[in-house]
This record gives structure tokens, sequence and C-alpha cells, in this order.
């Protein structure tokens, strides 16, 4: 049996008469502080504002009745046994993951002044059945969420994000990201995707590999306090791909009239989704492939190989935007995803259906590392840009919400305009069974 840790919500008062500390907005002790460093209202006001850009969010779907997010939510689907167009949180939580992430992106005024960093952009919601939701994962987590992903990339979903995760089981040692997930991601970049997930919030537990972030070609999203620095619990990984803000991040519940904030790469992945959405409205001819290229040419802190804790560096949608990059720029996280799908490009364009497949001429090195086939600067030799971590966990069994782990305040907008504390949560614990055969 495996565990899965859903939320842990510690519940303090959230009071309106404290004094701003910042120009960004948010509630004043909780400021959406990237808003400030990366110069957000200027980039708006230049024209980069998400427009003309579907973000994919694979989920818990999402409230779309809420006020701060009229006209934004499209209609998407909802894979659980309900059935329906994503536009319900299916959340057990009050706190609203789906929902949550969603106000990260694409939020306008609204409670507490919440917003997303890309408001004209538009989310089209993708609910599966996951832990900790009304329609439990089960055993078909791993499938749904394959089936999700190639929705998204079917129904014009230009960034895809996944703030969610399932660590390798105590079977899976030695495993890269299975054959049938990766066939899937490579599908969604084929159709000209950016794929995101976040990377886990474990690195105070062992930091367990996680899928989907392992997998070649996704941003993995490691997180971020205010200061710059990588909180204990931001899993650590040797496919982490970027930081971004993730600590003490304020967001919208699915309950109206209810705010929260709280820690987690489920926070981090949505604000990076959201942020390329910002840069690809301001550069709406370049690729999927150029769009990256352009955030990690940009990256504060820049490093030239990936550090298990940052990534290649912090991202900074400011940079990304006003920047000269070359249009050919760098972009490892791509260059590590092309041998392979210069193979599903040779043998039949990509397989109709996400069914399991052999991982092929992927070679594994002692610890379970893998590397692409091909020769290639930007993924073998000195430095090994292109290294990917080690060994994942089906997803059959059952997916983690990586942000949810990290909840750290729960508030709730009374009729008089003062705030209340919310339902406080707690601790919880979710059995799922053991996966029914190896997936690899």
């Amino acid at each position: 049996m495996k565990a899965f840790v859903v939320g842990i919500a510690t519940v303090l008062l959230w009071g309106l008469a404290a004094a701003a500390s910042h120009a960004a907005p948010g509630p004043p002790d909780h400021p959406e502080w990237w808003f400030d460093t990366w110069h957000v209202p200027a980039l708006w006001a230049g024209g980069a504002r998400g427009q003309g850009i579907v973000i994919g969010e694979i989920d818990t779907g999402v409230n779309a009745s809420l006020p701060e997010l009229s006209g934004n939510v499209l209609s998407g689907t909802d894979f659980g046994s309900f059935g329906g167009d994503g536009r319900t949180d299916r959340d057990n939580d009050e706190f609203g993951h789906g929902t949550a992430m969603a106000s990260l992106m694409v939020a306008h005024s609204g409670l507490d002044n919440i917003l997303g960093i890309a408001p004209d952009a538009k989310v089209l919601p993708i609910a599966v059945p996951i832990t900790g939701t009304t329609d439990d994962a089960g055993n078909n987590a791993g499938d749904d969420l394959l089936h999700a992903i190639r929705w998204a990339a079917d129904h014009g979903a230009k960034i895809i994000t996944m703030s969610l995760g399932a660590p390798k089981g105590p079977k899976d040692t030695g495993r890269s990201c299975p054959a049938d997930e990766q066939s899937t991601i490579d599908y969604a970049l084929s159709k000209g995707a950016i794929v995101v997930a976040s990377g886990g919030n474990s690195g105070d537990n062992g930091s367990p590999v996680e899928e989907p972030s392992v997998c070649l070609g996704v941003i993995s999203v490691g997180a971020v306090d205010e200061s710059g620095s990588v909180p204990d619990w931001s899993s650590k990984h040797p496919y982490l791909t970027v930081t971004a803000p993730g600590a003490g991040v304020p967001s919208i519940g699915r309950v109206p009239g209810q705010a929260y904030f709280g820690d987690g790469t489920s926070q981090a992945a949505a604000i990076t989704s959201g942020g390329l959405a910002v840069i690809w409205s301001k550069y709406p001819a370049l690729t999927g492939r150029q769009v990256v290229a352009r955030l990690l040419a940009t990256l504060d802190s820049h490093r030239t190989t990936r550090d298990p804790a940052g990534g290649y560096g912090l991202i900074n949608i400011g940079a990304a935007v006003n920047a000269s990059v070359p249009t050919d720029a760098a972009n490892p996280v791509f260059a590590a995803a092309d041998p392979f799908l210069a193979q599903d490009k040779a043998s039949a364009n990509v397989p109709p259906d996400p069914k399991v497949r052999p991982a092929a001429s992927r070679k594994t090195l002692p610890g379970g590392f893998a590397v692409s086939p091909v020769p290639n600067p930007l993924t073998s030799g000195p430095g090994l840009a292109g290294l990917i971590g080690a060994g994942v966990g089906v997803l059959s069994v059952a997916l983690l919400l990586t942000g949810a782990a990290r909840r750290r305040r729960a508030v709730a907008l009374a009729p008089t305009g003062t705030f209340t504390t919310a339902d406080p949560g707690a601790a919880r614990e979710h059995a799922a069974p053991e996966a029914p055969g190896d997936h690899d």
C-alpha cells in the first residue's frame, strides 16, 4: 500500500488592517511579490497579458462561477465518473486545488485583489479523479492522466500545466518516465504545446522521483521564497528545470469568498505556466520551443548545468519578455526529447492512443538515470545537461497534489468585510491499492 499526504492546513487570522509593505497585489501581509520583481504591470501595459493563449490545466477542475475567474475558464472536460466540462472543482477540501492554481494564472480583481499573472489568458480545465477528490483515483489515475494530456493537446492547449505528481514506488527503483507516459508527452510536444509539472514537496523527506515531472520534454518546477532561497521542502532532483515563487503564495479557493495562502511546487508550476502565457502573448509568432528557450535564456542565477535544488535557475518573466533572445537559443528541455520525437515521427507519426510501448533505445545508467541515445552537445558529454531523473512509479495507483501538502493558511471573507477562519482541515493520509503490475 502507498500512503499519500493530501493536505495539511494551519489556520491563522488574516487581518485587513495590516500595513502594506509592497505595491504588489494580494493581501498586505502576503503579497504576490513576483509582480514587483518582474514589473508585471509594465508587462501588461506593453501588451503582454496572456491574450490568445489557452492553458490546459490538468487538476481537480475549476470553479468557473467565481467572479474572479469570470470569462477566463473555457469549457473543458472531466475524466471522472461524474463527467462534466471541468468547470466544477472536485477537491474535497474547500481550498479547491484546481481553482487555486487557476487563480494564480488568470484571476482578475476581486477577493483581496489576488490577481493571476496572465489575466487575458484562458484556462481549459481538465479534471482527473485524483486522491483527495470526490472522485478518487482508484486504479485508473495513470490512464486518466495520459488521456487528459492528449485531450489538452487536441483541444487547443498551448501550455499544459500539471500541479501534481506521483512518487515512484518501492518496486520502481531504477525506472525513468514510463514509456506510455513519455509517448504521451511526446505527442503533446509534437502538437506544439509546452508541458509544465511541479517537482514535488518532499525535499525534507528524501525527494522521491516524481512523474510526470521526470519525463523528457517537461519543464519541472521547484519552489523559492521571496528571498530567492529554495525551501527545505521543495524536492531536489537532477532533472529539475527551473524554480519559481512557491512560498507564502495567496490564492482563491473554490468556495466563494474564501482565500488561502500556502507553500508548494504546485503554486510554482502554476505561476510558471501563467508566466509562459505572458511571454507567448508578447511573441505570438514563436513556437513553444522558442518560448521555452526564451524563458531559459533569461533565468536569474542562470547556470549551464542543472542544480538539484534550483535547476537551471529562477524564472524571471520580466526579463523573458524584454530581453533580446535569438530564436535559435539553446533549449535543453526540448533537446532531450528530440530523439524520441524524431523516432515517433519516423514510426507512424505518434500512436493514436496512449498504449504502452517499449522505451525504445533509452539507455539506463547506474542509479536509474537515463540519457537520450543520440549524442548532442545539450544532452550528452561534459555537464550532461540532458540527464534525467531516476525511476518513477506507475500512475495507476494514485496522484499526489503536490501543492496541497503545503497549504498553510485558510481564510473566509465574512459579509462584514472582516476575515474569519475557515475550516482548518487536518493532516490526512490516503492509502491506495498496490499497482496491478509493473509499467516501464
